[in-house]
């Protein structure tokens, strides 16, 4: 495949979609850094995961190793201390009145991609990847593909400067995720996925399940529970 000889810089949780959009980068362009956010985040223990997840990619797949460059945090309190979301607090996950889970946080892809771009401003990176999806997910409308795209937009025109946002898995369901996962890195990327990502909302991190670890209840990880049992199935 003909490298892109531009710098990507992927929004990275250290989840199982944003894992793989860090591999999708790092099999595409020329240099590839990572950005992710600390919001007081009630599953915090991905950011742990993330630094994790990083290092396992570099000694497995040394072909990308090269590529891979710095990793960024940054310090969101502000949207911790904004919302009142199941996310963000200790409270049962249900839908509210609207039809969104209350685990939707309000603005809080719109702020990582306006602070991402400008991280990507600073490091002459023009490509922001995010594993947002409008398939199997959880209704979030800064998921959409319409948000991203209008999103890009103004992000080229507030910086003067082009700069595209990705979102490979946009139109993916789960069990596609976990099928480009394996064309991008073999079964050892997905074992990588399963050992290593965070996805669980409420944190958890006991007993591995067939997927990988989490409580097996809430919304993520029934979507990676049902992803995971479609791809081995086929469908």
């Amino acid at each position: 495949m003909h490298t892109d000889p531009r710098t990507a810089l992927v929004l990275f949780s250290g989840g199982q979609d944003s894992t793989v959009c860090l591999a999708w980068a790092l099999s595409r362009f020329a240099r590839v850094e990572t950005i992710g956010f600390d919001y007081r985040q009630r599953h915090r223990i991905e950011l742990d995961c993330r630094l994790t997840v990083r290092a396992e990619i570099a000694r497995q797949f040394p072909q990308w190793a090269p590529r891979l460059g710095e990793d960024h945090l940054l310090d969101l309190a502000l949207l911790g201390q904004l919302s009142d979301t199941a996310l963000t607090s200790e409270r049962a996950i249900e839908l509210q009145a609207n039809g969104l889970p209350n685990t939707f946080v309000p603005g809080r892809n719109l702020l990582f991609l306006t602070l991402a771009g400008t991280v990507a401003y600073r490091r002459s990176a023009s490509v922001l990847v995010g594993g947002m999806c409008e398939t199997d997910y959880s209704g979030y409308p800064d998921c959409r593909d319409n948000t991203l795209k209008a999103q890009q937009l103004a992000l080229s025109l507030g910086l003067a400067t082009p700069m595209t946002v990705e979102t490979p898995l946009m139109f993916l369901t789960k069990a596609d995720t976990w099928a480009l996962s394996e064309q991008l890195g073999g079964a050892a990327l997905n074992e990588l996925i399963r050992e290593h990502t965070h996805t669980c909302y409420l944190g958890e991190r006991g007993p591995r399940h067939e997927w990988g670890y989490g409580c097996g209840h809430c919304p993520a990880c029934e979507l990676r529970a049902a992803g995971h049992a479609a791809y081995q199935q086929g469908v």
